[in-house]
C-alpha cells in the first residue's frame, strides 16, 4: 500500500516538514537523528539542512528513493533503511535525536517501537512525536481508519515514563499536508529527554 501511494505523482504529504517538528526544531540536540516511518523524506531533509546527520526509516523502498532525490535537490544528504518497525533493531545508546511523525502501528508494534526509542536514545537525547488519537477516526482528515492504530495520550505517556516529558499535550489542530493530510485534526504531541 505504501509503496503504492508514494508512487503517485508529487510528495503524498507535501515535501515541507511537519509543523510539529519545525516548532521545536530549535529544542532539539544537533547530532545524530533517526527518522521512523519516514516516507517521502521531508522531516528527515529538513533536519538535514539544521545540521544533523540524519537516517530515515521506512518500509518503502519507493518513498525512501523519493527522499533521497528530495535530499538531493535541496544540497543535503540522508542515509536511508527500508526496514519494518515490527522487526527493526533500534541500537541502544546511539541517537541525539529520534523522530516519529504519524508513525501509527498496532499497540504491540508501537509499545515495542517505544521501549526501543528510550533505549536508544543517548543521555540528554530527545524524542518528538506527533500522531493521531482516536477522536480523529471517522474525520476524513488524515490518520488511521480504526481507533486501534491511533495513540491516545495516556498510553503514550505509560510507554514513555523512563523520559523527562518537556511537552505531552492532546489537541485540536489544522493539519495540512499533502493530499491525504488537510483538515482539522484530533492529535497527539510529545517532546521527551532522555536523562
Amino acid at each position: 500500500m505504501w509503496d503504492q501511494r508514494y508512487g503517485e505523482p508529487g510528495f503524498a504529504y507535501g515535501d515541507a516538514p511537519n509543523d510539529y517538528l519545525v516548532e521545536v526544531a530549535d529544542r532539539l540536540p544537533v547530532g545524530r537523528a533517526l527518522c521512523l516511518a519516514e516516507g517521502e523524506g521531508r522531516n528527515a531533509v529538513f533536519l538535514a539542512q539544521r545540521g544533523f546527520e540524519v537516517t530515515a526509516l521506512d518500509q518503502s523502498a519507493v518513498g525512501l528513493s523519493k527522499a533521497e532525490q528530495l535530499a538531493a535537490d535541496r544540497g543535503v544528504r540522508i542515509a536511508t533503511v527500508v526496514a519494518n518497525l515490527e522487526d527493526h533493531e533500534i541500537p541502544p545508546g546511539h541517537w541525539d535525536v529520534i523522530v516519529s511523525i504519524w508513525a501509527h502501528t498496532p499497540p504491540a508494534i508501537r509499545r515495542r517501537t517505544h521501549r526501543q526509542v528510550v533505549a536508544g536514545l543517548r543521555s540528554g537525547g530527545m524524542f518528538v512525536l506527533e500522531a493521531y488519537r482516536p477522536e480523529q477516526v471517522g474525520r476524513g482528515t488524515g490518520g488511521p481508519p480504526i481507533p486501534e492504530l491511533t495513540m491516545p495520550l495516556s498510553d503514550l505517556e505509560a510507554e514513555l515514563a523512563d523520559l523527562n516529558l518537556l511537552h505531552a499535550v492532546a489537541i485540536e489542530r489544522e493539519v495540512r499536508e499533502g493530499r491525504y493530510h488537510r483538515g482539522l485534526s484530533a492529535v497527539v504531541q510529545v517532546l521527551g529527554r532522555k536523562p
